[in-house]
C-alpha cells in the first residue's frame, strides 16, 4: 500500500543489511510515520508485546523474522518459546514459529550461513504468502460488494468495520479492508464506518489513517454507534478480521466485535469475517471454551494518548485516581452470527462443513 505516494509493506529486511528487520512503528501513527529497526530476538519480542506491530498476519510475519534473527543468536527452541509467549490469542504467531522450526528441523547438519539463509528464505516466504493471501481475500470479497452495489443503483455501499484489519495489520492489503480497497480501485462507490475501537483506538488511529492514505471515503464513529446505524439502514454490511477461528467457525477478534455481530444479526445486516488460512485453528471446535483471551494492562483503559490543540502528543488519565480497570483484548463471536468467512481460497459458511469444503486437507486434524 502507499504512504504519501510511496509503496510500503509493514515489515521488510533492510536493503543494505539483511540482518536488520524494519517495521512501521504503529505506536506513533497517525500523527507521525516512523520506521523502526529490529536487530535481535528481544527487539522482536518487545515489538510484538508492546504493539509496535499488531494484527494477526503481521504478528505472524514478525515472529517468522524473529526466528530468522534467532539463527544468529543460537538457541532456536528458547527463542521460539519467548516469541510464542508474547500474544496468546492470535493463532498466526504460533503457526509462524512452528513453520520456521519445521523448516529448520535439519539445521544441525547445516553450517551457520546455510542455516541463516534457510531461515531468511522461509521468513520471506511467510511474509510474501501473507500479502498474496490478503490480495486474494480482497478479490473474493469484492464479489460481495459488487452484488450489494448492483442493488443500490449507484449509491455508496456502506461498510462498518471494527479495529484495524487493513494493510497495517498484515504484510500488505489486509483482510477486512482488502475488499474495500479492491472495490474502491474498481470504481465502486464505497464508504466505511470506522469504529474507534477502545481502548487502544486502532480504528481511530490506524484504520482511519490508512483509508485516508488510499482516498477511501470514511467516517470515524464511537464504538457504541454501530447498532444505531444498523437499526436505521445506514450499514449495508459488516466486515471484520479475526485473530483465531476454530474449525467450527467461531471467531476471536478485538473486544467489541461480538456486540457488532449481535446487532448485525438483529438488524438483518450481513456480517463477514475475513482471514487468511494461517488464522484458522483446526485443533479447536468450541471458541468460547477453548480460545485463550488475552487480558492486557489496565492502564490502556485508564489512560489515553492523543494530540493536543497545540500539536503536542500527551497522555491523560480518564478516570478517578483510585478507579481499578479490567482490559480483555478480545471476544469470541459464535459461528451462528457470521454470514460467511472470506479467505484466500474463497467464501464459505462459518461451519465445519463449510470450512473443510475449502480446506479438505484439514479433515483429519
Amino acid at each position: 500500500m502507499n504512504v504519501n505516494g510511496q509503496h510500503y509493506r509493514t515489515i521488510w529486511l533492510k536493503e543494505t543489511d539483511n540482518k536488520v528487520v524494519r517495521i512501521i512503528n504503529q505506536l506513533t501513527l497517525p500523527h507521525s510515520f516512523e520506521i523502526r529497526e529490529l536487530r535481535t530476538v528481544e527487539d522482536i519480542r518487545r515489538a510484538i508485546k508492546d504493539m509496535y506491530v499488531r494484527g494477526a498476519g503481521l504478528i505472524g510475519a514478525t515472529a517468522a523474522y524473529g526466528m530468522y534473527l534467532a539463527t544468529f543468536e543460537g538457541d532456536l527452541l528458547r527463542s521460539a518459546a519467548i516469541l510464542k509467549d508474547t500474544r496468546p490469542t492470535a493463532s498466526n504467531l504460533a503457526w509462524a514459529v512452528d513453520s520456521m522450526l519445521a523448516k529448520l528441523a535439519g539445521a544441525a547438519a547445516m553450517n551457520p550461513a546455510q542455516k541463516q539463509e534457510t531461515a531468511r528464505l522461509a521468513a520471506q516466504a511467510i511474509a510474501d504468502d501473507d500479502a498474496d493471501y490478503c490480495r486474494r481475500i480482497g478479490l473474493h470479497g469484492l464479489d460481495i460488494i459488487k452484488a450489494i452495489a448492483a442493488k443500490k443503483g449507484g449509491e455508496p455501499v456502506n461498510i462498518l468495520t471494527h479495529c484495524n484489519a487493513g494493510w497495517l495489520a498484515f504484510v500488505d492489503y489486509g483482510t477486512a479492508l482488502s475488499p474495500v480497497y479492491a472495490a474502491f480501485d474498481a470504481g465502486i462507490p464505497v464508504h466505511v464506518w470506522v469504529d474507534e475501537t477502545r481502548p487502544r483506538n486502532q480504528g481511530a488511529s490506524l484504520t482511519a489513517w490508512e483509508l485516508g492514505q488510499h482516498g477511501v471515503p470514511h467516517d470515524l464513529i464511537p464504538d457504541n454507534a454501530g447498532g444505531h446505524l444498523m437499526q436505521h439502514g445506514m450499514v449495508d454490511m459488516v466486515i471484520t478480521g479475526a485473530d483465531r477461528v476454530t474449525r467450527a467457525g467461531d471467531a476471536a477478534n478485538k473486544i467489541g466485535t461480538y456486540l457488532k455481530a449481535v446487532a448485525a444479526k438483529e438488524s438483518g445486516v450481513p456480517f463477514y469475517v475475513a482471514l487468511p488460512s494461517s488464522t484458522f485453528d483446526f485443533t479447536m471446535r468450541d471458541g468460547l471454551a477453548e480460545i485463550p483471551i488475552e487480558e492486557r494492562d489496565a492502564a490502556e483503559v485508564r489512560y489515553i494518548s492523543g494530540k493536543t490543540l497545540s500539536g503536542a502528543i500527551e497522555t491523560v488519565q480518564l478516570c478517578p485516581d483510585s478507579t481499578p480497570a479490567r482490559n480483555w483484548g478480545f471476544d469470541v463471536t459464535p459461528a451462528r452470527y457470521i454470514s460467511g468467512l472470506i479467505s484466500e481460497r474463497g467464501i464459505c459458511a462459518a461451519s465445519e462443513q463449510g470450512i473443510l469444503g475449502l480446506y479438505p486437507e484439514q479433515s483429519h486434524v
